[in-house]
């Protein structure tokens, strides 16, 4: 997959982004890609926070993937620093090519360049292949996660 170009998302990498986040069961009731106005908002917020990444795949100038990073300074574990990885998405095309393994190595990896001890996700409960995914990488299910909609 030498082809393949994993660099910081743009503005104009929105379309796509939100069309693989709106491309699943989950995604299609939660996501509005007719109307980017308030993604293009988030992404500027995002862009500005020095803590924040998010990354497309591209492949052929096409972008076929992404990720956010967010790195977290804590108290916890001895004051370290963590990771939380978020909104994978593989573009239904390149699924099981071995893109999604090549977007976690890389937060991984830009995760151990800012000197995280940690790096975590969460998965929704009904998403079993993505877990198994996550485990075959080396994450363990450790943690119950919860979360309250606002």
């Amino acid at each position: 997959m030498s082809d393949l170009e994993i660099r910081p998302a743009v503005l104009t990498d929105i379309p796509a982004v939100v069309a693989m986040l709106a491309d699943d069961p989950l995604g299609a009731r939660r996501e509005s890609p007719d109307d980017l106005s308030p993604y293009e908002a988030a992404f500027r917020r995002l862009t500005e926070d020095p803590n924040q990444r998010i990354v497309v795949a591209v492949r052929e100038e096409r972008v076929v993937g992404t990720l956010q990073l967010t790195v977290v300074p804590g108290l916890s574990r001895r004051g370290a620093t963590r990771s939380i990885i978020e909104g994978v998405r593989v573009h239904s095309d390149e699924r099981g090519s071995g893109l999604g393994t090549q977007l976690i190595q890389w937060a991984v990896d830009e995760s151990r360049r800012q000197s995280c001890r940690l790096v975590q996700l969460t998965s929704d409960t009904t998403r079993t292949d993505a877990h198994r995914f996550y485990e075959r990488l080396g994450f363990a299910a450790s943690h119950v996660g919860f979360k309250l909609t606002l």
